[in-house]
């Protein structure tokens, strides 16, 4: 065939069985091995194995082998086992049986316990089959508490020179703990090779915020105090714990959630614009955001604890440990001054959803008759859904057919999954991985912003309000409809995302 490699095609959609993708935006990219701590663990099965196996035998990444290590006394063949069923269980692309075996060759399963020297030798060997030039990438897939091992691992194994660490949330759990890891992680490594993941930057819809916001002539003049009244991030779950009880119960839903998703979220919607969409330009502009928010007021603080938490495995019967949280935040800027800020997630709630929901100022009602229905229904809403078929619909007043004026609420709305491109959008644990391997700082946190948001949080840590029962399956306490009054939250939705339909 003209123009086409022998043993690789030009494509960036996923390849059939026996096809070799050309590594096509990655020619600029060394060579990596990816070293997974933390590799039998519930990310790296439902998320990071996957991610990992669609990038290799995508065309997006360079060539990669991974060097797989935890507690676990497993063998290789033991482990690419359970590696198998999570790509097969997990992953939302199917592996041919020769994809699986083009990825499983390239994979090495250490045991953490086999010490330093043996990771080691296992990464070189790894390095040696990809050439000259390797970089490595660190992935640390372990509890907090883990990190600072497994830190001392790879210094001791060698195994900083030429390397980059990614290292999962909560990045601390207060002020003096995020200061003692990051002086600790910053022995080892410098802060540029170190990246704080948040996968829910990861998303399209989030990294779409800056497309809104800052392409748009549309949104941009009109994004700050004078036409917005109020601002929801809504996220809430009807997971529960999952097993991860020990771990829960030293953190709850803010500082697993808010501090290391919510906030981060927070400040692609408010940050000011970026002097270049770079990475250095636009955390700058995150950290301004986290300096000017003001200190979380417990008054303004709705704690939650789901009924019966109390007697799942692992938690202490008298805890007091948030499953729910709800909390209204400032921006001390210009921009923000006087916008309220509302923060909600837990877990075991009615719906799985995830919404940035912008508020804007009504529009004076002195020319609409008497029961027209204008403002009947609320302020005009832009709402960005985070759900991986992303969404974006803009809400507004629009005259009901017929006679006389009457007025109903319309919306527009857009989907990823009506686009020519949707077979190019990565999960956000993809996304963020090859970001790492660029060593693009764009998506992640940085030392000075998690201290900034830790030092803000500090009255609500030190003094949080009592929690207050809700039933499994409902929306919290209702105690939150005092917090956000006179407004009201977004969800429950009164009307459904419209779906595409399908051509007939």
């Amino acid at each position: 065939m003209p123009g086409v490699a022998t043993d690789k095609l030009q494509t960036i959609a996923y390849p059939a069985a026996g096809a070799r993708p050309h590594r096509r935006d990655a020619e600029s990219l060394e060579p990596h091995v990816i070293v997974l701590f933390g590799a039998t663990g519930d990310l790296a099965k439902r998320k990071l194995l996957p991610g990992l196996a669609y990038l290799e035998e995508s065309a997006l990444a360079p060539d990669i082998r991974l060097v797989a290590t935890s507690l676990e006394n497993y063998t290789g063949e033991q482990f690419l086992a359970i590696a198998r069923e999570a790509v097969d269980g997990f992953g939302s692309r199917k592996l041919s049986d020769e994809q699986w075996a083009h990825f499983a060759e390239r994979v090495t399963y250490v045991p953490q316990g086999a010490g330093p020297q043996a990771l080691a030798d296992a990464v070189i060997a790894a390095e040696r089959l990809l050439g000259d030039d390797v970089r490595r990438l660190h992935y640390l897939s372990v509890p907090p508490k883990a990190a600072q091992s497994v830190i001392t691992m790879l210094k001791d194994a060698n195994l900083v020179d030429r390397s980059r660490v990614v290292m999962e949330k909560p990045f601390g759990t207060d002020l003096a703990s995020a200061i003692e890891l990051n002086d600790f992680v910053h022995d080892t490594f410098s802060e540029e090779q170190i990246f704080r993941i948040d996968h829910f930057l990861g998303k399209e819809a989030a990294q779409n915020i800056l497309a809104f916001r800052f392409a748009n002539g549309l949104f941009e003049p009109i994004w700050n105090r004078n036409f917005i009244d109020h601002i929801q991030i809504d996220i809430p779950e009807k997971l529960g714990l999952d097993a991860r009880a020990n771990f829960y119960e030293s953190t709850g839903a803010y500082k697993d959630m808010v501090v290391t998703h919510l906030f981060q979220v927070m400040a692609f919607v408010v940050m000011e614009p970026p002097t270049a969409l770079e990475p250095r330009a636009i955390s700058e502009e995150k950290n301004k955001v986290f300096r000017s928010m003001l200190p979380v007021d417990t008054a303004d603080v709705v704690r939650g604890q789901y009924t019966g938490y109390r007697e799942e495995d692992g938690v202490a019967r008298d805890s007091d440990t948030e499953t729910f949280i709800a909390l209204k935040v400032g921006i001390d800027n210009w921009r923000w001054a006087g916008v309220p800020i509302y923060l909600r997630t837990g877990k075991k709630m009615a719906e799985g959803q995830r919404i940035i929901s912008i508020a804007f100022k009504e529009a004076p009602r002195t020319m609409f008759p008497p029961g027209s229905g204008v403002g009947s229904e609320g302020p005009d809403h832009l709402t960005f859904d985070l759900a991986d078929e992303s969404k974006v619909s803009l809400s507004f007043y629009g005259k009901r057919p017929g006679p006389g004026m009457k007025l109903d609420k319309l919306s527009m709305q857009f989907s990823t999954q009506e686009t020519d491109s949707v077979g190019d959008v990565l999960e956000a644990y993809e996304r963020l991985i090859l970001d790492a391997m660029r060593g693009d700082h764009t998506l992640f946190t940085t030392a000075e912003g998690i201290e900034s948001l830790w030092e803000r949080s500090a009255q609500l840590l030190e003094d949080p309000p009592p929690v207050k029962s809700y039933p499994v399956g409902t929306w919290g306490p209702n105690a939150i409809h005092q917090l956000i009054a006179p407004n009201a939250w977004r969800l429950p939705f009164e009307r459904a995302w419209r779906e595409k339909k399908s051509a007939t």
